[in-house]
């Protein structure tokens, strides 16, 4: 019986692309019981930016869907018409949704195949949250929509804060920059916001001393701080990128945030070739929505990239526009920059896709697919820019539906030419 167990065990361990030692070294991670080896960090920093193999059946990748709640699972929707629609054979002509196709292809022939999890406000139980967290354990990689936060129910912590804990996601990243066809403030806006995504305020440690007296912890620490730090100036380096800025507010936080800076300097140091600043979070939000131009690469602790992530959102179009990639060393998922559900309006067919279409574009390059996402990103850009079909929250008149119809037209195009 034993060597059954085992052989199902070792059976179980193949079948995922996983084995052993990675299993029970997560699990030891999760439980603050394990020390990884020591290895040289800046090489290990650089792992992030190569290509991530996810859990790949066949030739096809297998990614966690996670459609939560409000505007979620029809955006979900669209990605995966995008991605997977089959349209006509072949060898055999039919008509599919109202048209004739006279030849065989998928509308962008990503080789991505979606397990739907369900992680929302009707599911938000311990276990529903455990199997997610397994389902991208599993796979990898996972694309999100927002799970509604219940804010009056006392001892509820945010589902999406506990995943992003849970896979150890340390960084948030968020490109914020300016899209001809798209009426703003601002032109030529081109920033990045890295956000430390594990710590901060988001620790969710409070508690009432006495009635009416509240205690809230932040926590900050140097090796959390020092592992942002590095994924920031690697990010800068490898892309390119002139400058980082460190926001904090370590004139009043000196302990805290005095930290947070002093490790970013100290790790401006080994890197010469980048311009480094650093910035009062209170002053950087007026600089932003005054001159955005000045920025590049930003980095921060965890609140303060929630308010200046939103920001930079706002300052190029709006949430229906910006992506977010929520990356660890292991895994990683692809939500909506500005992480809001749009329950108001839900099934109205005014949800600007761009964003979560974007996400699968970011997704896409994580798995190493980069024709794919250029193709898509490409079609997205050309429908909002030279076609200006826009939906309402840009001035336009546009459904999702148009959007997507527009954007899939053009991934069609570009797929002939393959």
């Amino acid at each position: 019986m034993a060597a059954y167990r085992s052989l199902r065990l070792e059976k179980y361990f193949f079948r995922n692309n996983l084995n052993k030692r990675s299993i029970l070294g997560t699990s030891a991670v999760l439980r603050g019981s394990y020390s990884q080896p020591k290895q040289n960090e800046a090489v290990d920093q650089r792992r992030q930016f190569s290509r991530h193999t996810g859990a790949k059946y066949g030739g096809r990748y297998t990614v966690t869907a996670i459609a939560g709640d409000g505007i979620g699972p029809e955006l979900m929707g669209h990605v995966k018409h995008v991605f997977n629609l089959a349209r006509t054979s072949a060898m055999r002509k039919r008509t599919c949704i109202g048209r004739d196709w006279s030849v065989c292809y998928r509308v962008a022939d990503v080789p991505v195949d979606f397990e739907d999890i369900y992680l929302d406000s009707a599911h938000d139980a311990d276990t529903d949250l455990a199997h997610a967290v397994l389902a991208v354990k599993r796979n990898r990689v996972a694309l999100k929509g927002n799970v509604e936060t219940k804010h009056l129910k006392p001892g509820f912590v945010s589902h999406n804060l506990l995943l992003r804990v849970s896979l150890d996601l340390f960084a948030n990243v968020i490109h914020c920059r300016s899209i001809p066809g798209v009426s703003t403030r601002h032109g030529d806006v081109d920033i990045v916001v890295i956000r430390e995504n594990t710590e901060g305020e988001y620790k969710s440690l409070e508690h009432e001393n006495v009635p009416g007296v509240v205690e809230s912890l932040k926590v900050i620490t140097r090796e959390s701080s020092k592992r942002i730090a590095r994924y920031a100036f690697e990010y800068a380096r490898q892309q390119g990128r002139k400058k980082v800025t460190a926001v904090h507010k370590a004139n009043i936080m000196k302990l805290s945030d005095g930290m947070f800076l002093d490790t970013c300097r100290q790790m401006a140091a080994e890197y010469p070739e980048l311009k480094f600043e650093d910035m009062i979070v209170d002053n950087t939000c007026m600089q932003l929505v005054s001159r955005p131009q000045q920025f590049d690469v930003m980095v921060m602790p965890n609140l303060y990239g929630n308010i200046v992530s939103n920001i930079g959102c706002s300052l190029v179009g709006g949430p229906g526009l910006t992506a977010g990639s929520n990356i660890g060393s292991d895994f990683a998922i692809f939500e909506m920059g500005t992480r809001n559900t749009g329950k108001s309006i839900a099934g109205e067919n005014i949800a600007n896709p761009s964003a979560m279409l974007m996400a699968g574009v970011e997704l896409c390059r994580y798995l190493g697919l980069a024709r794919h996402a250029d193709v898509i990103e490409k079609s997205i850009w050309r429908t909002i820019s030279e076609d200006k079909v826009h939906t309402p929250d840009l001035g336009g008149t546009a459904t999702t539906s148009d959007v997507v119809h527009s954007i899939t037209q053009k991934v069609q195009n570009e797929m002939r030419k393959w």
